[in-house]
């Protein structure tokens, strides 16, 4: 009776007992560690696979199903004992109740490829003017913004060279990276703010007042325009509003060494506190040699900007031998060092070892070496960081069919 009892009650506990949700926090925090490892891993991948002139390739994680499975079992085993006294010694049937209580996550991992050609026009599309100076007003650097995201700055080359496959020559860089830290200098001293201001643009000849009726009005204002009068009222004029982007300078800056490097490094014109901003405005054939009055930027897509990082990837000596990736070279046949475009900004290291080093932050396997971002290198992982942000902010896929499920067993 009293094992029969005790079945029953291990039968109403299983009955009773619900799926535990301590496993959300676990599973949770889990995952997001995994997809973060394996972003940064991915990035750093396509970072290198450009230094080797490799074709990059994503993956992204669509979707995470994580679901718990619950298996309850009950039992009856037999058990024997042993009665009477010495002469009389016989087995007793018995049995004993066993419950079993298994749980198991069964995980669904969605991946994505980024091929479409949706991905592929924001991967080649340059960042806009208002992208690169929304970074500037941020706590970022200039320097590192515009080193990162500018092909030149009034025709003063970043290293455009740089932003494709690795070039045989030296590329040009040595006047753009004087001017900018001059900028980061000033930055630093809080004596330069990048601001705007509203502007009006005329929009076509005036018209005359009875040509424009009031649904004109109407509807000219529910896109930003607006008709305004003149000639007494005889005419109407149409405005459009917009903000312009300027860069002030403080007024105790305006005669200091650092805005005279700037301004001679991008020929402009000297003692101004205010300079607009613009996108290829200037005629790269007639860009005056001093007394501009704009800072004129051609700026780099995503893609430029990777290929621009992946000059700071380590190349071990043996893969520059085989003609495995491509060395630029001196006027004189010396190696370039690379590092003197990126100091500061980027670098991957690259280890021959079984294992990737014990200061790596991340690390990948290609051509069967380590590369690596040391965490200790705290310029690299910040520039790092940036990347994959406004990776994800530029190139997030939109929903489509997903070519990959891969349902994981359970733990």
């Amino acid at each position: 009776m009293r094992l029969r009892g005790a079945a029953l009650l291990a039968l109403l506990a299983l009955a009773g007992c619900a799926a535990p949700l301590g496993n959300l926090e676990e599973g949770r925090l889990r995952f997001n560690e995994v997809v973060k490892a394996t972003s940064e891993e991915q990035m750093l991948l396509n970072v290198v696979r450009l230094r080797y002139t490799d074709t990059p390739s994503s993956l992204t994680v669509s979707s995470i199903a994580l679901q718990t499975e619950l298996v309850r079992s009950v039992g009856l085993i037999p058990f024997f004992g042993v009665s009477g006294g010495d002469n009389n010694i016989g087995g007793v049937g018995r049995v004993l109740p066993q419950a079993q209580l298994q749980i198991a996550d069964r995980p669904t991992i969605t991946l994505t490829p980024l091929d479409d050609q949706d991905f592929t026009r924001r991967l080649f599309t340059p960042i806009s003017a208002d992208g690169v100076l929304y970074l500037a007003k941020t706590t970022w650097p200039i320097s590192t913004v515009f080193r990162l995201w500018l092909e030149n700055l009034n025709w003063v080359s970043n290293a455009e060279s740089a932003s494709g496959p690795t070039p045989r020559q030296p590329p040009d860089y040595v006047e753009f990276q004087r001017g900018i830290l001059a900028l980061q200098t000033l930055q630093d001293r809080a004596q330069i703010v990048f601001s705007s201001e509203e502007r009006e643009d005329v929009i076509g000849a005036p018209l005359p007042a009875e040509s424009v009726g009031a649904q004109d009005v109407l509807a000219a204002a529910k896109e930003g325009y607006e008709y305004r009068a003149s000639e007494n009222g005889r005419r109407l004029t149409l405005i459009r509003k917009r903000r312009a982007p300027v860069i002030r300078v403080h007024p105790n800056a305006i005669d200091s060494p650092e805005m005279d490097v700037v301004a001679r490094t991008f020929r402009l014109r000297r003692g101004v506190a205010k300079y607009d901003i613009e996108i290829e405005k200037l005629d790269p054939f007639t860009v005056p040699l001093a007394g501009a009055e704009i800072l004129d930027l051609e700026t780099r897509s995503l893609l430029q900007v990777l290929y621009y990082v992946s000059k700071g990837v380590e190349v071990p000596p043996e893969h520059l031998s085989a003609g495995l990736a491509v060395q630029t070279l001196e006027r004189d046949g010396r190696p370039f060092d690379w590092s003197q475009v990126l100091r500061g900004l980027f670098r991957v290291a690259s280890s021959g070892t079984e294992k990737p080093p014990a200061t790596a932050h991340t690390a990948v396997r290609y051509q069967g070496c380590w590369f690596y971002i040391d965490k200790r290198d705290a310029d690299t992982m910040a520039t790092f960081s940036l990347l994959l942000e406004l990776a994800r902010l530029e190139l997030q896929a939109r929903p489509q069919a997903p070519l990959f499920t891969l349902p994981l067993g359970g733990r």
